[in-house]
C-alpha cells in the first residue's frame, strides 16, 4: 500500500490553512459529512469555551446540537466527536495526552463518552481544530485523512484487505509518514476499529502512536459502549492526522514557567515515590491485581466472588516479568508514569495470526481481571492473547469480560447448553472454547454474532427464548444503561454501588472509584458523606476529560505528606498543581471551585441529553442486585460469617434459626433499600429531584440556563 497508490482512489479534497493554537484552544472546530461529502468548519464562541470547555463538553454539545431525541445510533445523522481540552498536547506535565470520543451508543441508546490516551487528539490540535465532528454515512469503506502538512482534508477509498488494526494501522502510518524514518513515522496517529466492530455492538476504537524506542506501532483505546461499531457501520476503515512537528509549546500557552516547575515536581515524585507507592513504572495499572484480590474486589466467576487462590497466577508480579522493562513506555510524548507497558515478541498461538510474534499492549488492570478471573481463568497466556485479539479486532475489552462472566453463569445454570451454544462448553474456566467465542464474535458467526450484542440484549434474548429466569439474569447480569460493569466488585461499597449505577453514561470507574474511602478506611460513613462524595469525585474527574488530561497522575501516586493533608482523598497537592496549569495555559483567573463548577455544567448537560433521549431518570440508575449483595446460595455462603454478623450487628436481626432463604431475604431487602436511601441522598446534593432530573434553580446557579434545557426539564419539576 503506497500513498500513490490510496490517493488514486481520491474521492474529496479540501484545502484549509491551519489555525495555531492560542492559549490551549484554535478556536475552531471541523465538520464532516461522509454522506453528502462536504466539510466547514465552526468557530469556537466565548460561550461554548465558557459553558463547555473542551473535551467531553465539546463533544456532548455537538453531538446534541447535531441530532435529535430520536436519532438512532445507526441512523446517518449520529455522530462521532473526537475532542481534546485545552491542557491536551503539552509536554512539560505527565499526562497530558487525552482524547475524548462521543456518541450515540448502540449499547445504551444514550450518550456514551471514552476517553483514550495516543497521540491522535494533541496532533488534531497541532492540525487545527479542537475537535472533529463526523456525520453521515458512506457506500463504501472510506479512509479521512488531516494532512496538516500538505494542509488538505482528505476522503479517499480505503484500501481492500482486513480492517484489523494492528495491520490496516502499519500500512496507514508507513504509507502516510513523509518517510520511514523514525522522526517522521511519529508524526502520524491513526483511528480504527476492526474486524469484530462490524459485527458486534461492542466495538471499540484504536487510537494509534509510534514508539520509537520499540520501533512499533503502538495502541489506546476508546472502548466503552461500541464507539467502533459507529466508525465501521459508517463505513469509515480509519481515520488518519498527521503533523509537520512536534514541540513542547504549540498550545501557545499564557505562562510557561509554572507549568515547567510543576512538571518537575511531580517527575520528581514519580522517581522517588513510585516504587513504594503504585510501581507504575514497573507493572501499569496490573499493579492492581493482587490488591484487590487481598481486599476481595477482584471479580471471579461472573462478579460472584472478590478473590481466589488461582489469583496467585496473575499476581502483579507475574505480570511484571511478561511486560519490556526499561522503556519510556509513555502514551503521550512528556508522560512520566511509563504506565502503557506491553508484551513484546509475543507467539500466538490461535486464530488467523497464530504462528506470528506480536507486541501486545497491557494487559491493564481491568484486562487482567475481564480476560480473566471473571471467567474463572488464572492463565496469564489466556488473557495476553485474548488481549492482543480484542484490540486489533476492536472489542472492548471490559464488555466482553463481563459479557463472558453473565455466559458462562447463564451455562452453569441450565440456560444455555451446547446445543445453544453451538457446541461450545462455555463452564467457567475453560479457556478454550472461551477463545473461540472471541474468534467467533470478529467473525460475526454462530454464537458468537449473538454474544456481541452485550448483556442486556443477551437477558432479553435469553428470555424471550423461554430459556431461563428472567429475574435471576436481571439479578446476575452485571450491566446498567446497558452497559457492562467494570471491573471491581462493588458489594461492600454502598458509594461505589452509586459510583457504578449513578454514572451518566453507564457503570465505568472513570466517574468515581470510592472503595477503599468507603469499604477499607470508612472515611465516608454516613449517607451525606457519601453523597458528598458521589458529588466531588465524579465532578473533580469528569474535569479531566474537558481538558484532555489522564486521571492517574493525579492519585497513583501522591506526594510524600499528602495523609497529613486534611483532605487526603483528594490530593490536595495534586489539585493545586491542575489549578496552576490551566491558568497558565489559558491565562484566565482560576481556583479549585471553579473546576468543580465547569465539571457541573458539563455533567448535568450529559444529564439532560439522557433526559432529552427518554432515560436520565432514577429507574436508569437501577442497579443489578449482584453489585450490592449476594444472588445465590453460594454466593452468600462463601462469605456467611460476614453476612450473618452483619444481619445482627447492622440489620438488628438474629440470624440464628433463620434458613438460609429467609437471611438471603432480608439481606437483600436490607441492601436495596440503603441504595434507596443513597439515591435520595446523593440526588439532593447534586441539585436534582427524587427522580433524578437537574432543578430549575440548580441550572440557573450553575449559568446553564440554557432554553433547549429549561424547556427538557420544566414538565419533570414536579418531583422534587
Amino acid at each position: 500500500m503506497t500513498l500513490q497508490e490510496l490517493k488514486s482512489n481520491m474521492i474529496k479534497s479540501w484545502d484549509y490553512e491551519v489555525t495555531p493554537m492560542y492559549r490551549g484552544y484554535t478556536r475552531k472546530t471541523l465538520y464532516i459529512n461522509i454522506g453528502e461529502n462536504t466539510m466547514k468548519e465552526k468557530p469556537v464562541s466565548d460561550e461554548m469555551i465558557e459553558k463547555f470547555q473542551g473535551g467531553k463538553g465539546f463533544g456532548l454539545r455537538l453531538l446534541w446540537d447535531g441530532t435529535k431525541p430520536d436519532t438512532k445510533w445507526n441512523d446517518p445523522e449520529n455522530e462521532i466527536v473526537i475532542a481534546t481540552g485545552p491542557i491536551a498536547g503539552i509536554t512539560q506535565y505527565s499526562g497530558t495526552g487525552k482524547s475524548l470520543v462521543v456518541s450515540i451508543s448502540p449499547q445504551t441508546d444514550i450518550v456514551i463518552d471514552s476517553n483514550v490516551g495516543g497521540y491522535f487528539g494533541p496532533f488534531m490540535n497541532f492540525a487545527g481544530y479542537d475537535a472533529l465532528e463526523i456525520q453521515g454515512k458512506s457506500t463504501e469503506d472510506i479512509i479521512i485523512v488531516l494532512d496538516a502538512v500538505a494542509q488538505k482534508i482528505e476522503i479517499m477509498k480505503a484500501p481492500e484487505g482486513t480492517s484489523d488494526t494492528h495491520i490496516l494501522s502499519h500500512h496507514l502510518t508507513y504509507a502516510f509518514a513523509e518517510s520511514h524514518e523514525k522522526k517522521d513515522l511519529v508524526k502520524v496517529s491513526t483511528v480504527s476499529a476492526g474486524t469484530a466492530a462490524e459485527h458486534s455492538l461492542i466495538g471499540m476504537l484504536n487510537f494509534s502512536f509510534f514508539d520509537p524506542k520499540r520501533n512499533e506501532i503502538r495502541f489506546k483505546q476508546a472502548g466503552r459502549g461500541g464507539i467502533g461499531t459507529v466508525l465501521r457501520d459508517k463505513k469509515i476503515k480509519a481515520i488518519v492526522v498527521k503533523v509537520p512537528k512536534i514541540g513542547g509549546n504549540l498550545n501557545n500557552v499564557a505562562d510557561l514557567a509554572p507549568i515547567v516547575e510543576r512538571g518537575k515536581r511531580f517527575n520528581r515524585e514519580m522517581k522517588e515515590l513510585d516504587d513504594s507507592q503504585a510501581e507504575m513504572r514497573s507493572k501499569g495499572t496490573a499493579h492492581l491485581t493482587n490488591v484487590m484480590n487481598d481486599y476481595n474486589l477482584l471479580p471471579v466467576n461472573n462478579f460472584k466472588f472478590g478473590n481466589h487462590p488461582d489469583s496467585i497466577n496473575i499476581h502483579s508480579e507475574v505480570w511484571k516479568k511478561y511486560f519490556t522493562q526499561g522503556m519510556p513506555d509513555g502514551c503521550w510524548i512528556g508522560c512520566n508514569m511509563m504506565c502503557a507497558k506491553g508484551v513484546d515478541n509475543y507467539l500466538l498461538r490461535t486464530g488467523p495470526y497464530a504462528g506470528q510474534k506480536v507486541l501486545v499492549e497491557g494487559p491493564e488492570y481491568e484486562t487482567s481481571s475481564s480476560l480473566g478471573s471473571i471467567m474463572g481463568i488464572f492463565n496469564p497466556d489466556f488473557t495476553i492473547e485474548s488481549n492482543f485479539y480484542c484490540d486489533t479486532y476492536g472489542i472492548c475489552t471490559i464488555s466482553w469480560g463481563t459479557i463472558m462472566g453473565f455466559i458462562m453463569e447463564c451455562y452453569e445454570n441450565g440456560i444455555l447448553n451446547e446445543e445453544r451454544t453451538g457446541g461450545l462448553k462455555l463452564n467457567f474456566g475453560n479457556a478454550d472454547d472461551a477463545m473461540k467465542l472471541l474468534h467467533q464474535v470478529a467473525k460475526g458467526e454462530a454464537f458468537g454474532k449473538l454474544a456481541g450484542q452485550g448483556v442486556r440484549k443477551l437477558k432479553q434474548y435469553f428470555a424471550a427464548q423461554g430459556w431461563g429466569d428472567a429475574q435471576f439474569m436481571q439479578d446476575i447480569g452485571m450491566e446498567n444503561k446497558g452497559l457492562e460493569y467494570s471491573q471491581y466488585v462493588s458489594k461492600e461499597s454502598l458509594a461505589q454501588q452509586g459510583g457504578y449505577a449513578m454514572t451518566n453514561k453507564g457503570p465505568q470507574h472513570d466517574e468515581a472509584w470510592l472503595i477503599f474511602m468507603d469499604m477499607v478506611n470508612n472515611q465516608i460513613p454516613t449517607f451525606d458523606k457519601k453523597a458528598e462524595a458521589l458529588h466531588y469525585f465524579p465532578m473533580f474527574r469528569t474535569w479531566f476529560g474537558l481538558m484532555g488530561l489522564c486521571k492517574l497522575p493525579w492519585n497513583d501516586v501522591e506526594p510524600e505528606n499528602n495523609g497529613e493533608t486534611d483532605e487526603p482523598a483528594k490530593v490536595p497537592e495534586h489539585v493545586d498543581n491542575y489549578v496552576t496549569i490551566y491558568k497558565a495555559v489559558t491565562g484566565k483567573p482560576f481556583d479549585k471551585h471553579e473546576l468543580i463548577r465547569q465539571s457541573e455544567r458539563v455533567y448535568n448537560f450529559q444529564r439532560i441529553f439522557n433526559l432529552r433521549r427518554g432515560y436520565g431518570t432514577r429507574i436508569h440508575d437501577a442497579q443489578p442486585f449482584r453489585a450490592a449483595g449476594p444472588v445465590t446460595h453460594e454466593e452468600y455462603l462463601s462469605l456467611e460469617a460476614h453476612y450473618d454478623k452483619q444481619m445482627l450487628e447492622i440489620i438488628g436481626i438474629d440470624p440464628k434459626g433463620k434458613s438460609l432463604e429467609e437471611r438471603m431475604s432480608i439481606t437483600r431487602k436490607y441492601r436495596e433499600n440503603r441504595y434507596e436511601q443513597l439515591l435520595d441522598a446523593v440526588y439532593s446534593r447534586r441539585g436534582w429531584t427524587k427522580n433524578g432530573v437537574p432543578t430549575i434553580e440548580h441550572l440557573k446557579n450553575l449559568g446553564m440556563d440554557l432554553p433547549e434545557l429549561i424547556e427538557i426539564i420544566t414538565p419533570h419539576q414536579e418531583s422534587f
